[in-house]
């Protein structure tokens, strides 16, 4: 067993005592209470519900990982986004990189629409060029609704294929989940869309959406609908739908919004971040291409404030037919900047 494998145990033990512990606020706590705001940071607003498992993650990671090595723990609500474990040691000495997420989804959830994630990358430290692509175990657990008794869990090593278990919380009992990324080659009659979850970039976003299935699919035509969109306001979410065979393709390109040429005039609001997508290895794995918003690697330091657009195509075909539609309409509007162009 390598070093890196011993991690996996301990950090889906952490995932399950969060979802526990998630699960019973919710259980307990009205929808009022829980999505009062806590605080505003950099990165995002920091909700009650937040709050549950903030302290949670420090304290196991201290005692159950850092115990073995120290490591760099990047969150929200922590200091400069980062933390050092154990106490006292320095930056310069930690082995692992350990991005968390520990709810993706906060808003379905506390509303208790839609289950949220729990999201975990794992890299080895090289220093602050440390990035996404550096990423070789990633975990990502479900945040059941509390009407909801099965509940999923997925992880990754870089190059060993994509694992997946379902949870009864019931009974305890956990059984294989083959996860099955669709292999259709056309988005007629399937979701895929353009993430525009929050006002800001809306109508641009709606406008390229648009714009890339007609070229794909033609037309609409009177009374017919040519493919679907589902907004689920979560990253480790979308991923999920994508591996799991649901979604055919989606793009977050909100961080482009914020381009001068854009013509809304709205100022940027929230965007995707890279704790929010350091579980994409595992959708990876998987088989499904996860892009930037040129094609390329997709890359980003694992920190709490940097916007990250990227781009999921469920096999390589979906990919080959829209991503030229993608990047001629953003293209078109002068949205791709020229850092991404291949």
């Amino acid at each position: 067993m390598t070093e890196l494998s011993t991690l996996l145990d301990p950090i889906q033990t952490l995932h399950e005592e969060v979802r526990r512990r998630v699960v019973s606020a919710c259980e307990q706590a009205a929808s009022e209470q829980l999505s009062a705001v806590a605080r505003d940071v950099a990165g995002d607003t920091i909700y009650a519900i937040d709050c549950v498992s903030e302290e949670l993650v420090v304290e196991f990671l201290e005692r159950e990982v850092a115990s073995r090595a120290p490591l760099l723990l990047v969150a929200e609500g922590l200091p400069e986004g980062k933390l050092v474990l154990p106490y006292g040691r320095k930056e310069e000495e930690v082995r692992w990189r350990i991005i968390v997420d520990p709810i993706d989804g906060t808003r379905g959830l506390m509303y208790q629409k839609r289950s949220a994630w729990i999201l975990t990358g794992v890299a080895r430290n090289r220093g602050s060029h440390t990035g996404l692509h550096d990423i070789e175990l990633a975990v990502q657990t479900e945040i059941p609704l509390v009407k909801q008794h099965l509940c999923d869990t997925l992880w990754a090593f870089r190059g060993e294929g994509g694992n997946a278990v379902r949870t009864n919380r019931l009974s305890g009992e956990k059984c294989a989940l083959p996860m099955h990324p669709s292999r259709s080659t056309t988005i007629a009659h399937g979701f895929a869309m353009l993430a525009r979850f929050f006002p800001g970039g809306r109508q641009e976003l709606a406008a390229i959406d648009d714009e890339i299935v007609d070229a794909a699919l033609g037309q609409v035509k009177p009374g017919k609908a040519l493919c679907f969109e589902d907004q689920y306001i979560s990253t480790g979410g979308q991923l999920y739908e994508l591996m799991a065979g649901h979604d055919r393709f989606i793009a977050d390109l909100r961080p482009l919004m914020d381009a001068p040429t854009t013509p809304s005039g709205t100022p940027l609001g929230l965007c995707c971040h890279p704790y929010d997508l350091c579980t994409e290895l595992i959708a990876r794995e998987l088989g499904v291409a996860v892009t930037n918003a040129a094609g390329n690697l997709l890359d980003a330091p694992l920190d709490v404030e940097s916007n990250v657009a990227w781009a999921g195509y469920a096999n390589d075909a979906l990919r080959r037919q829209i991503e030229p539609l993608l990047q001629r309409a953003l293209r078109k509007r002068g949205l791709l900047p020229d850092s991404l162009t291949p």
